[in-house]
């Protein structure tokens, strides 16, 4: 049974990697080809590359008058003034400008709160602005993108990947009438095993389940023939843009990174966790890994099972019944507000999750700490993170000591400097991978979801995350909060600045290109 089951994964790994071959070849090719039409043009027509390059340089003025952010906007400049043509050519094709739209969604709107529900979400806001009035005019702006403010929502903590997941399989149990999962990865293994027996069993009574995962992430992790059983089990599976389509262009760039379970509505959860064993510590790739998540139970739970509804019918999916059945029932007379919110290139070069970083910085008087494994920054998230640190805010962020890449630690790494030298304090996770994506402001504001403090989740995919008000559950977070700090090395400027030589100019380097990793 062991070689059976060690073939399969062979099998699978193979075609993944057949698969991402193929569009690497094709992007390639796609560059080489672009660079050789460049060549061809300076050599044999000379008017052409000439005006090829005005046009160039007009684009690259536009670029930077783009809104937007500056690293972006600093990369493909430096890309279209050093080669001209070939970088012109590749901005048009790649800028990602537009891509978003063309991307295999319906572009459905939201489920439509009513105006009832809309009056009640703006009286929470009244009620919030009335005690915290700056946490208010956050809720209030994202009340006005459609985002409504809850209360009566109990909320539990969850400081591990095994917590989330025992809790999240432990509650499936009990479903009723519908599991609705949305994940990044979801990849066999003693999680997917155990996730999969729910799964049946409750397919079995006749609890309707639908699941969406993203094939970039899935693609290496999962078979084929565990979709197809699930198909037949009478589960509905939606796999998010396959990265084979789309080659002629960075489509594939925009991945649905999100972490939702629903289960009858009452329940939510979202996080850092996916579906996987090194969630869970049953594998140790990177020493041990620290995640954490949230359950929302009560009226705040429908903002993540909205976002789900929201995604599935943008697949070409269909609900089985009205969204309203898909709401909750309960009521929890828990103190304190919840707010969900998903977030996704549509909205570039808007980004509502960076909105909620930078206004959760600037809007702290006391202390600011985030949890996240990778730190790409734009000047604005920097300057935020400065003028508080500056200003007397206990500003503290918190790394993996083990990064699962070390392209990113690297890329990291040359942030640091800056930081340091304006007050800002850096914790590096020693056991290991820290994947934990939080921030707390002052005990009374925390967001905690699927968010890095990175480009690609701020500009690039389809996030969610849930931000609580002077809720109780804070607490909790802030306590998990001081543990990783008492677990992690504290980065000092002398250590930062004795860094190897290598070390340093390979950081400068990358941060270049941090946009596109």
């Amino acid at each position: 049974m062991k070689n059976h089951d060690v073939q399969q994964h062979t099998e699978r790994r193979i075609s993944a990697f057949l698969r991402l071959m193929l569009a690497a070849f094709l992007l390639l090719a796609q560059i080489a080809l672009v660079f050789g039409l460049s060549i061809l043009l300076e050599h044999r027509f000379a008017i052409v590359y000439t005006v090829l390059a005005v046009v160039a340089l007009v684009a690259a003025i536009r670029i930077n008058s783009r809104p937007g952010g500056s690293a972006y906007r600093t990369g493909w400049i430096l890309l279209v003034v050093a080669v001209p043509v070939a970088g012109l050519i590749l901005y048009l094709l790649w800028s990602g400008e537009h891509q978003s739209k063309h991307l295999n969604l319906k572009r459905i709107p939201a489920p439509v709160e009513s105006e009832t529900r809309q009056e009640q979400s703006r009286l929470n806001v009244e009620k919030l602005r009335r005690s915290y009035p700056h946490w208010g005019r956050l809720a209030s702006y994202l009340h006005r993108q459609g985002f409504p403010l809850y209360q009566h929502t109990n909320v539990d903590y969850l400081s591990s990947g095994e917590s989330y997941l025992d809790d999240m399989l432990r509650h499936m149990e009990d479903a009723e009438h519908f599991i609705l999962m949305e994940y990044f990865i979801m990849a066999t293994g003693t999680i997917w095993d155990r996730t999969v027996d729910v799964i049946s069993r409750k397919a079995a009574q006749g609890v309707e389940i639908k699941l969406v995962f993203d094939d970039f992430g899935s693609m290496m992790r999962i078979r084929r023939e565990d979709v197809e059983q699930l198909r037949r089990m009478g589960v509905e599976v939606k796999v998010f843009n396959p990265v084979h389509h789309y080659v002629n262009r960075l489509y594939f760039n925009y991945r649905d990174h999100r972490k939702i379970t629903s289960i009858d509505g009452n329940v939510a959860y979202t996080g850092g966790v996916n579906i996987g064993d090194e969630y869970a510590n049953i594998t140790h790739k990177f020493g041990h890994w620290k995640d954490c998540g949230v359950r929302l139970e009560g009226e705040g739970a429908w903002g993540l099972t909205r976002d789900f509804i929201h995604m599935w019918e943008d697949l070409g999916g269909h609900m089985e019944r009205e969204h309203d059945y898909y709401r909750p029932h309960g009521r929890y007379d828990t103190p304190g507000f919840c707010q969900s919110v998903s977030d996704g290139p549509n909205n570039n070069p808007s980004s509502t999750v960076e909105d909620i970083y930078l206004d959760l910085i600037s809007g702290a008087n006391r202390m600011v700490y985030v949890t996240t494994p990778y730190l790409a920054i734009d000047d604005a998230m920097i300057k935020a993170l400065c003028l508080a640190g500056d200003s007397g805010v206990d500003v503290r962020l918190m790394l993996p000591g083990i990064p699962d890449k070390k392209y990113a630690y690297l890329v990291a790494e040359c942030y640091y400097g800056e930081l340091l030298s304006h007050g800002v304090r850096i914790f590096t996770y020693t056991p290991g991978f820290l994947h934990s994506k939080a921030i707390l402001a002052d005990r009374e504001a925390v967001f905690v979801g699927s968010v890095n403090m990175d480009y690609r989740s701020f500009r690039l995919h389809f996030e969610c995350g849930t931000l609580l008000f002077d809720h109780p559950v804070i607490e909790n977070v802030l306590e998990d909060m001081d543990e990783i700090i008492a677990l992690s090395e504290e980065v000092t400027l002398e250590t930062w600045r004795r860094r190897p030589w290598y070390r340093k100019a390979m950081s400068a380097f990358l941060r270049l290109f941090a946009i596109w990793m």
